[in-house]
């Protein structure tokens, strides 16, 4: 890119309101909120703000039991922060691609670490896939999105949709590598574990995620290693 001046510098790099939406991407690494309420964000997500804006991290209340005891299980899963008030609240996550989607009464799954945020009007629920293999794997715990808004989710580059079922068949995706899916698909972990593979295994290959059914799956060109966080 060639020099700039300070003038332009600043009139290409302002925020634009393109639409009246809530959720808006200022560039397509970068998401503005417009609040007048309240929004589900990933914690840690606020890059800056104006207005009045109170954050609460998510509360043992608002996760359920169920959901609080899968994800002490799993030391990983999604921590929100409750984000309210009125005014602009800018969202990013370690430089990830932005895709906001539109749910209609929809239901859809998603890995948990690559929801970015949730109009109030969507529900979140962790799922568990019960296998030594998905243990094994990291991508045991998913979140599942319905309702009726807009969800912001996040992939490492450019994400690809392929179809499941009819002349597709059954589609096997890496977990690290496996962003969001349809609701309705038949989901399990498979594996190809020998004694050769155990020993001094690096790579995720040897586990993956089969989808059945009709839908589609969301992967990304980029294998994400799920990241620990201590549970409070």
């Amino acid at each position: 890119m060639a020099i700039q001046s300070l003038q332009e510098f600043i009139a290409r790099s302002k925020e634009k309101d393109a639409s009246g939406e809530a959720f808006e991407l200022e560039s397509p690494y970068m998401l503005e909120v417009r609040l007048d309420g309240m929004v589900w964000a990933k914690a840690g997500a606020m890059v800056a703000r104006k207005g009045e804006v109170k954050f609460t991290r998510q509360g043992v209340l608002e996760q359920g039991l169920g959901n609080l005891l899968k994800k002490t299980i799993s030391g990983e899963g999604m921590s929100l922060m409750k984000v309210e008030g009125r005014g602009r609240v800018y969202l990013a996550d370690a430089g990830k691609k932005i895709t906001l989607l539109r749910l209609a009464g929809e239901s859809i799954f998603v890995n948990g670490n690559d929801v970015l945020a949730v109009e109030s009007g969507i529900r979140h629920k962790i799922t568990m896939m019960r296998s030594m293999a998905g243990a094994m794997s990291g991508g045991l715990f998913n979140v599942q999105l319905s309702g009726s808004g807009i969800v912001a989710i996040t992939s490492h580059y450019e994400p690809l949709t392929l179809p499941v079922g009819g002349d597709a068949g059954d589609v096997y995706t890496d977990p690290n590598a496996t962003v969001a899916w349809s609701d309705g698909l038949r989901t399990e972990i498979v594996a190809d574990i020998s004694f050769g593979t155990l020993i001094g295994r690096t790579s995720g290959e040897t586990v993956q995620m089969k989808f059945s059914g009709n839908g589609w799956v969301v992967v990304q060109p980029y294998e994400e290693r799920p990241i620990l966080q201590p549970q409070t």
